[in-house]
């Protein structure tokens, strides 16, 4: 299987440059001027908290690799895994699919493609997890509607029969989806530590949206609390299918923290500085990860 590298690249600098343009209309100069506080030590606890959420979750891409039979030294692995970030701003984060590709032996198409489908549902149940302190506080809003419980208990139980159909009907899907058998191997390699990295790397990218509004705006939030509607927005932007969820998540960030009380500019400027910590951080290592690897260790080939 030929690597779309070109087409991962060009997505990814068509989705930084549209990110560029969009902050560059919507800025204000008290949103820009808080991006000088991220050298401050809260800035700098921020940064780590969501380094150490790329560093579990390459342990749990580790493990899997040694699933199938590629077993990766921790700094070795942590590198590759990192390299892949590079395309994470790509529809679905379809990009992140070519970590196995990328080296200099490949893992193979559809083992890479079931690694990758193991990890989005594995962020994706560690988040809805996480979103339920969110979830709680809008049931409590006292502002909100019986057509809107309604409409939230409807949602709910729709997800539930159609995880239930799923579950009923996953021997054929898998019949039909081989990756998606080979995904569901890989989730049922040691369960407990992979949802333990899951929940420990995403929680800490909650702490840092929660540091980011204390620390960095001044407005105050309890940690769970910020910790949920981050989870909420990773949700509703992964559900949108845009780039990295580009649009979809700042929308859903800013409107949960302006309905919990901030300022419009307060809300859009927080919104920013988390996807630069949480997002593009992630992009810039990747990229210098991607090349060293490729120039230096030789261990990831880009043709």
């Amino acid at each position: 299987m030929k690597l779309p590298l070109k087409q991962l690249l060009l997505a990814l600098g068509a989705a930084a440059t549209a990110y560029a343009l969009v902050l560059m209309l919507t800025g204000n100069a008290s949103s820009t001027t808080r991006l000088t506080a991220l050298w401050s030590p809260a800035g700098a606890l921020a940064a780590a908290l969501c380094v150490l959420n790329y560093l579990l979750r390459g342990q749990r891409w580790r493990l899997w690799m040694a699933h199938y039979g590629r077993p990766l030294g921790l700094l070795q692995g942590l590198r590759l895994y990192l390299a892949g970030y590079t395309f994470t701003p790509t529809p679905g984060n379809v990009g992140e699919a070519a970590r196995g590709l990328l080296l200099r032996q490949p893992l193979g198409a559809a083992y890479s493609l079931a690694i990758f489908g193991a990890e989005r549902l594995a962020d994706l149940l560690g988040l809805l997890l996480l979103t339920l302190p969110g979830l709680w506080w809008l049931l409590q809003w006292p502002d909100l509607a019986a057509w809107q419980l309604q409409l939230g208990g409807a949602a709910a139980a729709a997800a539930l029969l159609v995880l239930a159909l799923l579950f009923t009907l996953r021997h054929r899907l898998f019949s039909r989806l081989p990756w998606l058998h080979a995904a569901w191997h890989c989730l049922a390699t040691r369960p407990w530590r992979w949802l333990g990295l899951t929940l420990v790397a995403w929680a800490a990218q909650g702490l840092a949206t929660w540091l980011v509004c204390v620390a960095l705006f001044d407005w105050p939030i309890e940690p769970w609390l910020a910790t949920g509607f981050y989870a909420l927005a990773m949700v509703g932007g992964a559900l949108s299918m845009l780039p990295a969820g580009l649009g979809g998540t700042e929308a859903l960030l800013t409107g949960l923290l302006a309905l919990h009380g901030a300022p419009l500019a307060t809300a859009v400027g927080i919104t920013v500085l988390v996807r630069l910590l949480t997002l593009w951080l992630a992009v810039a290592i990747g990229v210098l990860a991607l090349l060293y690897s490729a120039a230096f260790r030789k261990d990831i080939s880009l043709r």
